[in-house]
């Protein structure tokens, strides 16, 4: 559960995802609206405009996101304290929330301020130099902002992506809004916001997109007091074994996975059992995750995830569904289904990113071929290729989302 903090993120963060990906286009047509208030902002309480409009971007998915959408609320504050305006129920950390409403965005961002300069664990943060973006990233961390281990490294990776430091040092009157400051960089103009969600559902082509890796600490570290490391595709289970001192078997055991001799990706590996609930409340599903990375993202045991949540191996929830991380779920979330579709903002995600190598694809007349590989679920391989669960299906004669790993699938051009 989180501390005292409000903004959306379970972490995604993590994600996992961690960021919500959007397309360049939208994440600066963001930036062009509210680098203003940002910079006033900056000028009036202190917090760097380059951290509150990465915070921005982040919380709101780019200004899509459906809070944002329905409350004006771009830093995901909860109805909490002395609150006494304007609300609207969300799901977050458990299902429908209280958040605070507002009439325009700028009485977001102010809120936002005002939020960080009154209470006293974000203190340390108005000691630092204004343009260390950095500090007041891991700061805020530090100080219970955020629950997501790579809550940092993905507010300094949107700032330093989108050049977003300009705008402090254009607060701090150390830096003039001219030729060399984000949109000249791109030789572009700036489009307006529907246009620019028009565009990418558009131009969204059906190309394999990478999603942003995760970032977690070296070494041994915890997530939900269980031991843990990452490491990078190719790193063989055995040497982790034979590092740490625990049985190889254990070892797969440890982290629900069948035996194989190294990593087929980058990822978690608990060095202890997993626990059977986990730290927060819940975990909101997102793009490119399923039961298993779930489990380990949040340091709870499969088997729990799944009996809490009325599941059964090989299931997958929709995005957005929460699945219950402490306590039965009172019904089974909805899961992936042949009429699964698409949306706008979906397809803007799926436009953002550099384009990952094609894994097992080839041609044939009208149609790509690709290699299902372990873990990628039926509803990943349609968003990856920008079509529909229901056609994918059609065209590979499938009753049901189940899939092997090794097995091809037909995809129309």
């Amino acid at each position: 559960m989180k501390k005292s903090r409000f903004p959306i993120l379970l972490a995604l963060l993590l994600t996992a995802q961690a960021t919500f990906a959007q397309s360049s286009a939208v994440i600066r047509t963001y930036v062009m609206q509210f680098k203003d208030i940002a910079i006033e902002e900056m000028k009036r309480t202190g917090v760097p405009a380059s951290i509150k409009l990465a915070q921005g971007i982040h919380e709101t998915m780019a200004g899509q996101s459906v809070l944002v959408r329905k409350s004006n609320n771009h830093f995901g504050i909860k109805c909490k304290e002395t609150w006494t305006g304007q609300s609207v129920k969300h799901d977050d950390d458990a299902p429908q929330e209280c958040f605070r409403k507002y009439d325009l965005a700028a009485e977001s961002y102010r809120d936002h301020s005002e939020f960080l300069r009154t209470r006293k664990h974000y203190a340390a943060l108005f000691e630092l130099d204004p343009t260390d973006y950095r500090g007041w990233a891991y700061g805020l961390k530090k100080a219970g902002y955020a629950t997501n281990p790579k809550y940092p490294q993905i507010i300094i990776k949107l700032i330093e992506d989108y050049n977003l430091q300009d705008y402090s040092l254009i607060a701090l009157g150390q830096k003039t809004e001219g030729p060399d400051v984000l949109w000249a960089q791109q030789g572009t103009t700036v489009p307006q916001p529907q246009q620019a969600i028009v565009a990418v559902a558009k131009e969204a082509a059906p190309q394999p997109v990478a999603a942003p890796k995760p970032q977690y600490p070296s070494g041994v570290f915890r997530i939900n007091d269980t031991k843990v490391i990452w490491v990078a595709a190719g790193t063989s289970y055995l040497s982790i074994a034979e590092e740490h001192h625990i049985p190889l078997a254990r070892l797969f055991d440890f982290n629900d996975m069948p035996v194989q001799e190294t990593a087929t990706s980058d990822g978690l590996v608990y060095l202890q059992r997993k626990r059977k609930t986990g730290s927060a409340e819940a975990h909101k599903v997102a793009f490119g995750e399923n039961l298993h990375s779930i489990a380990q993202a949040e340091g709870i045991r499969l088997e729990s995830l799944l009996s809490l949540n009325h599941l059964e191996s090989g299931m997958q929830p929709e995005i957005g569904e929460l699945l219950f991380l402490k306590e039965k779920a009172p019904a089974m979330p909805r899961l992936i289904t042949a009429t699964a579709q698409v949306s706008v903002p979906q397809m803007a995600a799926l436009a953002s990113g550099p384009a990952a190598a094609t894994v097992g694809v080839e041609e044939t007349e009208g149609f790509s071929e690709h290699v299902v590989q372990p873990k990628e679920t039926l509803y990943a391989i349609a968003r990856r290729y920008s079509v529909n669960v229901q056609d994918l299906m059609k065209w590979n004669e499938l009753q049901d989302g189940h899939l092997k790993s090794g097995q091809t699938l037909r995809i129309k051009k």
